[in-house]
């Protein structure tokens, strides 16, 4: 008889059971059969995919294609990857998911041939899919066979992996022993990866396939921002593995972005998640009645609002009909080049397209917002006339940052050149008195991630102030001698020179001059709550 409390009965049982009330289907490969009348209708423990479901599921979603059609998209999935890097793999496989699989069919009209799109996956309706979580998956590689705790395979591809750990076990424990294992001894399983869950059934984190442990991240609401934060593996397996919410994750929420050190998977955080999905729904609302006010989107700095802006691009391109143009708009030149930088990097413009449409002078936005170009980078102080260059009703604007420079002459200007524009603030901190107008121009708030909730999921270090005045040490002790010197030499009035010594004779004067000193720290230590003291160099 099993012991009651084993990870099986306190975790993944109740997991499996999750997972069936989400409408998968459950199956236990730990006494697997193999052959034609298998458990999962595989021939060996080296098969990753579960081909005979994948072919069911590519003929159901593609009834008009041929059977050679069919064969030729099963084996564009399944071939061999091994030359390539595990991200890049991954990579092209995500592609192939998303985007459906060129193959070449017989031409009845005309002869010959022609190509049409394969789908492997019907995004827009999840029940269409086939959904299959199978617990204690064995694979073996070349050296190794490993047995993941629960895969979920849609379609017969393996996108989710989860591994998890006893009560007591730290969820850690799943990421380092096992599941960067796994990466290392059986990569195939990974090249058709979606997300990682490691979980001890509290503590929960997601991660890409690309992710370090510090990356992975909880997943602590469902639906909605304003539900009550929970940590849980419940709420992860409801938030990331209901059917609609897995695809619209990997369809609308997954980036590869390219980087100096390599290729690295981005999947949207929780918060990215749900902010995306009410701005959205905002900005349709706000299409429907005409005011243009798409919303205030407030997630605090740090916590990956750049990436948000691409989320938010990429899915209504996507998903919502029409000839889109997105103008991202700051009011600073390194914000302006960093937030460019990402959408090339995410492949959402290539770098070339990415340089022809970022303004580069007052002339060059007007050319850009006259012709059709999905996306115009430019700072605010180009709209320096109030001249109409765009009517169309399909153009949103993002602004960054949009409470410091949105109600002066050049944000009057920038609306009178797109009178029919969708406007959504993209801001890192909460609006202030004062700055309450922002929602006026905008809209209400469509998100809120402020920084307590960000420091709470480790998105963003803690900040702390500590109240203290610095530690000054005089080392010049010709200091009074040199400022007489000075005085005398600068030939001043007795008024002035009074002024002067009432100056002088205040420390506070001094203190707030410290960033024209050089200051030259004496004891720096690791750790947040330590002090710092500084000494005066001579020299200055």
């Amino acid at each position: 008889m099993s012991h009651a409390y084993t990870e099986d009965q306190l975790v993944e049982q109740p997991a499996i059971g999750l997972f069936a009330e989400l409408g998968w289907q459950t199956v236990s490969a730990m006494e697997e059969t193999f052959g034609a009348t298998g458990t999962l209708l595989r021939e060996t423990k080296g098969e990753v995919v579960l081909v005979s479901r994948l072919r069911a599921a590519l003929e159901r979603l593609n009834p008009a294609l041929p059977p050679g059609a069919i064969t030729a998209a099963v084996d564009e999935l399944t071939r061999d990857r091994s030359a390539m890097s595990l991200e890049a793999a991954n990579r092209e496989v995500y592609l192939l998911l998303k985007e459906g699989i060129k193959v070449s069919v017989p031409d009845t009209e005309r002869g010959g041939q022609k190509t049409e799109r394969l789908r492997v996956v019907d995004w827009e309706h999840p029940a269409n899919n086939d959904f299959l979580l199978v617990s204690q998956f064995s694979v073996t590689g070349a050296l190794y066979t490993c047995r993941p705790d629960l895969v979920g395979f849609v379609n017969g591809l393996p996108l989710v992996v989860i591994e998890l750990k006893k009560p007591g076990v730290p969820a850690r424990v799943a990421f380092d022993e096992n599941l960067t294992h796994y990466k290392q001894q059986v990569p195939s399983l990974f090249w058709f990866n979606a997300l990682l869950i490691a979980s001890n059934g509290t503590d929960s984190r997601v991660g890409s396939l690309t992710a370090d442990w510090e990356r992975f991240f909880e997943w602590k609401r469902i639906e909605r921002e304003n539900e009550p934060r929970r940590v849980s593996l419940e709420v992860m397996i409801r938030g990331t593995c209901d059917r609609a919410r897995l695809l619209d994750l990997v369809e609308n929420f997954t980036l590869f972005s390219e980087h100096k050190a390599g290729l690295v998977k981005v999947i949207g955080q929780n918060h990215q998640v749900l902010g995306v999905n009410n701005a959205i729904v905002s900005m349709l609302a706000a299409r429907k009645l005409g005011h243009g006010r798409g919303g205030v989107f407030w997630q605090t700095q740090g916590s990956g609002k750049s990436y948000s802006m691409v989320f938010f691009a990429q899915k209504v391109l996507r998903k919502v009909a029409g000839n889109w143009t997105f103008v991202v708009v700051t009011d600073r030149v390194e914000l302006d080049d960093q937030i460019a930088k990402t959408f090339k990097a995410t492949g959402a413009v290539s770098e070339a397209e990415g340089d022809e449409c970022h303004a580069a002078s007052g002339a060059h936005l007007r050319e850009l917002l006259r012709g059709n170009y999905r996306y115009v980078f430019t700072l605010i102080h180009k709209f320096q006339t109030p001249e109409l260059l765009c009517d169309r009703s399909d153009v949103i604007v993002l602004t960054d940052e949009a409470h410091r420079s949105q109600y002066d002459t050049l944000a009057l200007n920038m609306r009178a050149a797109l009178p029919k524009a969708l406007f959504l603030a993209f801001t890192g901190t909460p609006l202030i008195a004062g700055e309450e107008r922002t929602k006026d121009v905008f809209g209400d708030y469509v998100s809120i991630y402020d920084f307590q909730q960000s420091v709470e999921d480790g998105a963003t270090v803690p900040l702390f102030y500590e109240n203290r005045t610095p530690e000054l040490q005089l080392v010049n002790p010709d200091l009074n001698e040199d400022i007489y010197n000075l005085i005398e030499t600068a030939e001043l009035d007795p008024e002035q020179e009074a002024k002067l010594e009432r100056e002088l004779g205040r420390q506070y004067h001094i203190l707030m001059q410290l960033p024209l000193f050089k200051l030259e720290p004496t004891n720096l230590t690791q750790n947040y709550g330590s002090t710092e003291s500084f000494r005066l160099r001579e020299d200055v």
